[in-house]
């Protein structure tokens, strides 16, 4: 991953001692070397962040760790990956227009990669055109709400592994990146 601007906007330690991490980087300010998709032009880039955020604070409050921009092995990026206690994951695909909805047709390629699968929109977005059959999470920059649970699927055990491990050595590689920046930065 090659990085423009670095943007870090939250990071926390939960009392149990295992370390939380949830870095919200900006859609538009990096590029990925594994993926050769361009960023969504109709996105909108301050209010799928605002999403992000307040997502990522409904699934630190259930107790679960986030990423955000992640990749999968297959190249594609989920905007936000949550890993709960039980090594249960729970893609969430952030839209933040009818447009950015509209110009996606990659979803349903995340499906195989998690237990749970939800969009989460802003308040604002006409949640009736999203698919029934999928989790809805309308959020703003400050917190979330879960209007429609996702089904709840099974991921095989190999693939669980290697997600489990590959989420792990993201939010490793994120965190040094953070605490020692690469020299010139």
């Amino acid at each position: 991953m090659l990085f423009h601007q670095q943007r870090c906007h939250s990071i926390g330690i939960r009392k149990s001692g295992y370390f939380v991490l949830v870095l919200f980087e900006s859609s538009c300010s990096y590029i990925h070397e594994m993926s050769d998709e361009p960023t969504p032009i109709a996105r909108n880039t301050e209010a799928a962040e605002a999403v992000m955020r307040g997502v990522s604070r409904l699934f630190r409050n259930m107790g679960e760790t986030c990423l955000s921009e992640f990749t999968l092995r297959t190249g594609r990026r989920v905007d936000l990956i949550a890993l709960g206690r039980q090594g249960d994951v729970t893609v969430i695909e952030v839209k933040s227009s009818v447009a950015d909805f509209r110009a996606d047709n990659k979803w349903q390629e995340y499906l195989d990669f998690c237990d749970q699968f939800y969009f989460a929109v802003p308040i604002d977005f006409p949640t009736d055109i999203l698919p029934a059959e999928c989790g809805l999470i309308v959020a703003d920059g400050y917190g979330s709400e879960i209007l429609r649970e996702s089904p709840r699927g099974k991921m095989n055990a190999a693939r669980r592994k290697a997600l489990t491990l590959r989420f792990a050595r993201a939010a490793a590689t994120r965190l040094v990146r953070f605490t020692d920046p690469p020299p010139g930065t």
